[in-house]
């Protein structure tokens, strides 16, 4: 690297340094506070029960001493030029060692080792002592990992050869463009450095993704209502709703025709409906779970009969949206009224609290009344801070890997289609990340009996739709046990498939791909392990198993001609879907309805 490359590039540093100094000052004091607390908490926990078991942590000690001592006999052979098996090799899927220099060089060989032996001591520390709450073990155990994980020598240029390697050739220049993107990247971050995972700007909803043709026909302060045009003559009587999360854009299940479920949704034969959430801003920090059931769902419902003339849908939710359908269902059965639903298809739909997967580390209530203090001064949950917690609950895979990509390496991120949408973030309005937190996750009112929606009381009992619930088994936001637990809150017909992969690719599953099998069971059973021990595995799509529950439930019924969008209030994808977080990537021409 020439010297006079140095001065340009430590004056960004020290720039960028006291920017991300002011972003970690920015953030709320008292969610930092209550965080800091909960761990010292937890590891009192753990040092009180050391202090009872004190040989855990003498054989504990011992071990990795005895580890260390293996790896240095290893280092001196190799370093001799003498054969030598590594005491530890990395799991398989961490690819953070993949480059040739981590095994060939004994320093790096060493540092490789010494870091996973390490890692590895201690993670099975947190698991070693009994006697510590579970709850508490959980947090320290992810919160150890996040530590772990940051400390990678992958993620530092003095000690990562690949980055060395990279950055005497370029004379440095990785460097300086890894600052450009970072300045870039601050710039479109909230709280937390959101970095990005892909090139945003090689995608136009309308013209990339979501491209299936319809109109918008219904806009609210809430939402937009997007019929979709037929493909077919004839179509099914019974229209089909989609309800998505509010945390998410809707596309998801529209992304490119290869694998969109509202195309092949439309392709069977059926009139798709999708709800588009309008991405909240301070002006909407007032909107409660309640308004996304009553004016959401229930509205939503009341357009589809204005369009089609139907009483009745096939609701589909997927998330956080068929917890809003499922509640909307209750409202209904609650009021006495004649339920709207034929049938009902949920997709990773937690109802059940008790398991909340990863997430289930803020579930405290200390970090609850943080959180809630930080949105009643804020107005809104950020959605790039909350991009950033859900990329570290995979902070591997979804967060240091681009670290090293942008700001080491200075690469571009390649443009991808997913990764695209994952980085499309939604604010959540402050009053329902409160009640999200406290009346759903932490109080698991729905199942209490105690959840009320408009001073109406819930009980999903009452409910005989039949339901078929779709979870996937590597699913880390909803665990599919929880999900399974979750679906006998029911009163009527309940059906259940287990996918493979997690809680995206094991939903956008098109037949045709064959990546993903599924695992269905027609028989009773009393917990989640006892039904996964009696079904059957399938190869291919479960797709065509929820149009067959569909349809089974329209036997009896004639088609009808297809039923063509009228004029409505604009082309999808719609306005709302187009509201961006990131401004950085913001198009000019993406205006505001009027």
């Amino acid at each position: 690297m020439s010297q006079s490359s140095y001065g340009p590039l430590f004056e960004a540093l020290a720039h960028y340094n006291d920017k991300l100094l002011a972003m970690a000052k920015a953030q709320t004091e008292r969610t930092a506070q209550a965080l800091l607390q909960t761990n010292l908490d937890d590891l009192g926990q753990v040092l009180e029960q050391g202090s009872q078991q004190p040989w855990q942590l003498i054989q504990a000690q011992m071990n990795w001493w005895q580890d260390q001592l293996k790896l240095m006999q290893h280092t001196l052979l190799k370093s001799a030029g003498q054969p030598s098996e590594p005491v530890i090799v990395p799991e398989r899927g961490d690819r953070r060692f993949k480059a040739e220099a981590w095994s060939e060089q004994p320093l790096f060989d060493y540092l490789k080792q010494s870091y996973l032996l390490t890692a590895r001591h201690l993670l099975a520390s947190v698991d070693a002592l009994d006697g510590v709450p579970q709850k508490s073990r959980e947090r320290l155990r992810f919160f150890t990992r996040q530590y772990v994980n940051a400390m990678a020598p992958s993620n530092f240029l003095a000690t990562n050869p690949e980055l060395l390697k990279l950055t005497l050739e370029s004379d440095g220049q990785n460097l300086v463009r890894g600052l450009a993107l970072l300045a870039e990247d601050l710039e479109r971050s909230a709280d937390q450095l959101n970095i990005r995972l892909t090139d945003e700007s090689a995608f136009e909803l309308g013209r990339d993704l979501a491209t299936t043709p319809g109109r918008v026909v219904q806009r609210t302060e809430l939402f937009e209502l997007i019929q979709y045009s037929p493909s077919t003559a004839t179509v099914a009587r019974t229209p089909v709703l989609i309800v998505p999360p509010f945390i998410n854009k809707y596309y998801i299940m529209d992304m490119r025709p290869q694998n969109s479920l509202v195309a092949w949704l439309v392709a069977q034969g059926q009139t798709v409906f999708m709800i588009s959430w309008r991405n909240p801003g301070v002006e909407q920090a007032g909107i409660d779970l309640d308004d996304y059931v009553v004016d959401g769902v229930i509205a939503a419902l009341d357009a589809v009969e204005a369009a089609t003339g139907e009483r009745e849908v096939h609701g589909i939710g997927y998330c956080i949206g068929g917890t809003a359908l499922s509640l909307a269902m209750g409202w209904l059965a609650a009021r006495r009224q004649k339920q709207r639903l034929r049938s009902a298809t949920l997709f990773t739909t937690l109802l059940d609290f008790s398991q909340p997967g990863e997430l289930g580390i803020f579930i405290h209530e200390p970090i609850i009344a943080a959180l809630e203090a930080q949105n009643e001064a804020k107005g809104i949950m950020d959605g790039r801070q909350l991009a950033v917690s859900f990329s570290l609950l995979r902070e591997n895979s979804l967060y240091w890997n681009y670290y090293i990509d942008s700001y080491l390496k200075g690469q571009s991120p390649v443009a991808f289609d997913l990764l695209h949408w994952n980085s499309d973030s939604t604010n959540v309005a402050g009053k329902t990340h409160n009640s999200l937190l406290r009346r759903l996750y932490l109080e698991n009112q729905l199942v209490k009996g105690e959840l009320k929606i408009r001073n109406t009381r819930i009980d999903l009992g009452k409910v005989k739709t039949p339901v078929l619930l779709v979870s996937a088994v590597d699913d880390h936001i909803a665990l599919w046990q929880g999900t399974w637990q979750g679906m006998t809150l029911f009163g009527g017909e309940r059906r259940f498939l287990l996918a493979e992969s997690g809680h995206i690719a094991g939903i956008i599953n098109p037949p045709g791909a064959n990546k993903y099998g599924f695992w269905q069971n027609g028989a009773a059973a009393e917990s989640p392990e006892s039904w996964l021990a009696g079904a059957t595995h399938q190869t291919g799509s479960w797709w065509p198993e929820m149009m067959g529950f569909i349809q089974s439930r329209d036997e009896g019924t004639e088609p009808v001609p297809a039923r063509v969008p009228e004029q409505g209030l604009a082309p999808a994808p719609g306005h709302y879907v187009k509201a961006r977080l990131n401004p950085v990537f913001a198009r000019a021409t993406e205006e505001e309805p009027a």
